[in-house]
């Protein structure tokens, strides 16, 4: 998968950006409404590379059963795993990968409160 690739398909995802924070090499896609990143994409030794946010106990697994998938280059590595691009990974797992990270930095919604009536004093 190339980088334009991966990109076209993060931008698929509602109210979300690109954004060059670094530089031209780092590409990084946020949501709109919090400005939180859910995926990094740039060069590493040579291999194009993509970071993930992810729940720990998964990013254990994922890196468990993937040879592409290590602990975030330059992120947190409890929470962030690394994918290198340019292996043998499968798209629809690498898509679920996205899909996770994207689920997990979004805006939480906040409930509505709701101001319970008390009785009328009597």
């Amino acid at each position: 998968m190339t980088k334009e690739e991966i990109i076209n398909y993060c931008l698929t995802y509602p109210d979300v950006y690109k954004d060059y924070p670094f530089d031209e090499k780092w590409t990084v896609i946020r949501h709109k409404d919090n400005k939180k990143i859910f995926a990094m994409l740039y060069k590493h030794d040579g291999h194009l590379c993509i970071n993930l946010k992810c729940e720990p106990s998964r990013a254990d697994f994922l890196r468990s059963i993937f040879k592409e998938v290590k602990p975030g280059y330059h992120m947190n590595r409890v929470h962030w795993n690394t994918v290198i691009l340019d292996g043998n990974m499968q798209e629809d797992d690498l898509f679920d990968m996205v899909q996770h990270s994207f689920q997990l930095t979004k805006s939480k919604k906040k409930g509505v409160y709701r101001r319970r009536e008390l009785p009328a004093a009597g």
